[in-house]
């Protein structure tokens, strides 16, 4: 057995049977939906970013000091996020505090220097974390709108026949609904996953680069759903309904990804 699994089997064997029922249930339910669909990935760059710093977890030969007490004080907490978010059906306290338990293994294992090695992957388990209903119902519909707006200025500038009806647009003899799913809160927690993903791997050295390009990420999520959009509203028009519903529609997900990282490493190589 390598020397990392044989030190921390105990650990991973309990850690997976306290979330088992948390990803159960996610698996089964949330994730099912297309607002979550990002879920699954964020669960395995996570263990991906887990992975590549595990050599973080071998003894530390003396280097440095566990923290016991701040760890077990974090680790009583996440304990209690969970009972209170498994009990209640609160998914915000359930998965954070999956945060909060490991930050507590990682201090009272190895202390201070590895919870620094590791803050980037704990950070990223953020992104499973569902918003409350009330913030995002406040978020989607402005964002919507906005997204609505921009694509029919740019397409009637181009000299579409092109309308808009609050987040409907009309073009031609058709009219498309700009849904959640291409423009809502969801799509712009992905994109910017996505971009601080592609910061965390790139590892500029220059704080500026990497504190403008974060910043930068939120207007270019923005721009990658108008393209988004607008592709599918032109295959509409050109194709028909059928063309624009159908298989083009079912993979504009995946070209909105493409536009949006394109964006980020275009900006990327600006700065």
């Amino acid at each position: 057995m390598p020397p990392l699994l044989r030190e921390w089997w105990l650990i991973l064997f309990g850690l997976i049977t306290l979330y088992f029922p948390t990803y159960y249930a996610l698996a089964t339910g949330l994730w099912r939906s297309d607002d979550q669909a990002h879920g699954p990935i964020v669960l395995m760059v996570v263990i991906y970013l887990f992975w590549q710093k595990r050599y973080q977890l071998f003894p530390s030969n003396g280097e440095g000091k566990t923290s016991p007490i701040p760890g077990w004080i974090l680790m009583v907490f996440g304990l209690l996020s969970y009972i209170v978010g498994r009990s209640q059906d609160i998914l915000m306290l359930d998965i954070g505090s999956q945060i909060l338990v490991l930050a507590a293994i990682l201090l009272i294992t190895r202390g201070m220097p590895a919870l620094k090695e590791m803050w980037f992957p704990l950070f990223f388990i953020l992104f499973m974390i569902p918003l409350p209903g009330i913030f995002l119902d406040a978020i989607t519909m402005p964002m919507k709108i906005a997204v609505s707006y921009v694509a029919e200025f740019v397409l009637y500038w181009a000299g579409y026949p092109i309308g808009r009806s609050g987040v409907i647009l009309h073009i031609g003899q058709y009219q498309l609904l700009v849904a959640d799913a291409c423009a809502g809160m969801h799509t712009l927690i992905s994109l910017e996953a996505l971009g601080l993903l592609y910061l965390n791997m790139v590892k500029h050295d220059s704080l500026f680069r990497n504190i403008s390009l974060a910043i930068l990420i939120i207007p270019l999520s923005f721009t990658a759903n108008v393209i988004r959009v607008m592709v599918l509203t032109l295959v509409t028009y050109y194709f028909g309904d059928e063309a624009g519903q159908g298989f083009v529609h079912g993979y504009a997900s995946i070209v909105l990804f493409i536009v949006a990282l394109a964006l980020i490493m275009g900006v990327d190589s600006l700065l």
